[in-house]
């Protein structure tokens, strides 16, 4: 993140913006909805049932867009938005977000499995067949219900990120109650457009590179290819600065014991479970420690100014909190992975996959108990950190 991304965003003269930024995972998200739905827990005791929604502004990138959008199309409804994305992930199967199409003898030969596997892949441009994922999304996200938010003022902006396979460039796409009104920003290698969103977007902003199909969108007048937004994101907090956001909340899947979890698994060369899943995780989550220190680091240098200085200054301070899970999703995940669709562990196998596949089974598991699991583990982490989300939702109650 850019101290000129910082600067711009504490300039911006509108009153105190909270802003939800949910990073990409798969079924991995499945954790944020058990943080998110702590903190309504946590706020509806503190300010009784009709509190309204704590975000004026959302980001969401590959599956946290789809969160980011179910939540932007129930804001109207106050808290009641996060029991309903509850529902929705507690209703949810593997076979509503994709299918796979491998026969029994697979298993048998990984070259055999691999030619047909490629052979898919080059006949659809993925591994996977994510028609279910449209039919899932057009019946739970409701698009009229994301303009009523915004024009009620429920919220002010969502946004989802995407990447550009055709230019290499990662674009956010911001929609608001006057898109017309907004001018887009442009950096190295990222573009902002505000315009309405669609189910093609978040199609695009989940397209899991290999594994879920690139989806067509227009941008400057031309049809692009885009994937997964979670892909050359160097800075996934920077779309929320720049719609004006003072206080960040930013729900990650990341992995902090991956690598004390794969060396438990063997001291011999990784298979291609562990290699998918160290190459998974490296696109969905190595960006946003980084760009979350950076940002408490300039904000605290901006803090430290005198304050005959500071006075002076059209600067407001950006606090950000982090929250990611405290235990191994990969190892949750290996615990689940008989659960996967009968085809997905058929083609894991006959690759080779199967063994100690839990990080990439992890990013497929669509399946109750694993989400429970998930769900369980964000609201433990949630309640750990009460006290910090309190704060930070403090001026949404007051």
């Amino acid at each position: 993140m850019s101290l000129d991304t910082i600067i711009h965003s504490l300039t911006l003269p509108s009153r105190p913006k909270h802003a939800l930024v949910l990073m990409g995972g798969g079924a991995r998200t499945a954790y944020q909805v058990g943080v998110l739905q702590a903190l309504a827990s946590m706020l509806r005791l503190q300010a009784g049932a009709g509190a309204s929604f704590p975000f004026q502004v959302l980001v969401g990138t590959s599956a946290g867009a789809l969160n980011v959008a179910f939540l932007a199309s129930a804001a109207s409804r106050g808290l009641q938005a996060f029991d309903e994305l509850s529902v929705f992930w507690s209703r949810l199967r593997s076979d509503n977000v994709y299918r796979l199409d491998v026969p029994v003898w697979v298993r048998f030969s990984r070259l055999v499995t691999a030619v047909r596997l490629w052979g898919q892949a080059r006949h659809a441009g993925a591994i996977l067949d994510t028609m279910p994922l449209v039919d899932t999304l057009h019946h739970a996200v409701s698009l009229g219900g994301i303009d009523e938010a915004l024009a009620s003022k429920a919220i002010e902006t969502v946004a989802i990120t995407a990447s550009s396979y055709t230019t290499g460039v990662h674009w956010t796409f911001c929609h608001t109650a006057r898109d017309h009104r907004h001018t887009p920003w442009q950096r190295p290698g990222r573009r902002a457009e505000f315009q309405p969103l669609t189910i093609e977007h978040l199609m695009a902003s989940s397209a899991i590179p290999f594994l879920f199909p690139a989806t067509p969108l227009w941008v400057d007048g031309r049809r692009e290819y885009f994937g997964d937004g979670s892909m050359r994101q160097v800075s996934p907090l920077s779309p929320a600065l720049h719609l004006g956001a003072h206080r960040v909340l930013v729900v990650g899947v990341g992995q902090p014991e991956r690598a004390a979890f794969g060396a438990a698994a063997g001291t011999g060369a990784p298979g291609l479970g562990a290699i998918a899943g160290h190459a998974m995780a490296s696109v969905f989550h190595d960006t946003l420690q980084a760009d979350v220190e950076q940002a408490q680091r300039v904000t605290r240098t901006l803090q430290q100014l005198p304050r005959e200085i500071a006075a002076v200054l059209p600067y407001r301070d950006v606090e950000v909190l982090a929250i990611q899970p405290s235990q191994s999703l990969d190892a949750i995940a290996q615990a689940h992975a008989h659960l996967l669709p009968a085809a997905v562990r058929r083609a894991l196998g006959g690759l080779g996959a199967g063994k100690g596949g839990g990080a990439l089974a992890s990013y497929l598991l669509f399946e109750p108990a694993f989400v429970r699991a998930l769900i369980a583990l964000g609201e433990q982490d949630a309640f750990a950190r009460k006290g910090e989300l309190l704060a930070f939702a403090e001026t949404q109650t007051a």
